[in-house]
């Protein structure tokens, strides 16, 4: 069974750095695309950022280009947002998603974590 843990949300300023965790753990993830997502109360899950488990091809949503990079550790298993210049409106919660690469669906979602951006 697939799970993923994020950690790493929290209560920051505008323009300030948070770093988010997601150790995945279940399987191997050879082929598999990890990646991470965001919801605000009342609106969709939206994507935010993406990395190929082989390979570390990225990609990103524009309103995150430039300020947010994503990273993995695949020896510890573990996915990393590193967010930057961070805005009121990046204010939601993070969820640490994981699918195979050749398919769109995203099928195993970790239970999100709290990230604040006071102005």
């Amino acid at each position: 069974q697939v799970q993923l843990v994020e950690s790493g949300g929290g209560l920051v300023q505008a323009g300030g750095s948070l770093k988010l965790s997601c150790v995945a753990s279940g399987r191997t993830f050879n082929s598999y695309t990890l990646g991470w997502f965001r919801q605000t109360p009342g609106e969709e899950r939206k994507f935010v950022a993406s990395i190929d488990w082989s390979g570390g091809s990225t990609s990103y949503a524009d309103s995150v280009k430039g300020r947010f990079t994503i990273s993995s550790d695949n020896f510890k298993n573990t996915v990393f947002l590193q967010m930057n210049r961070l805005k009121p409106e990046d204010t939601a919660v993070y969820y640490c998603a994981a699918k195979w690469t050749f398919t769109r669906t995203y099928d195993y979602w970790g239970q999100g974590t709290q990230v604040t951006v006071s102005s």
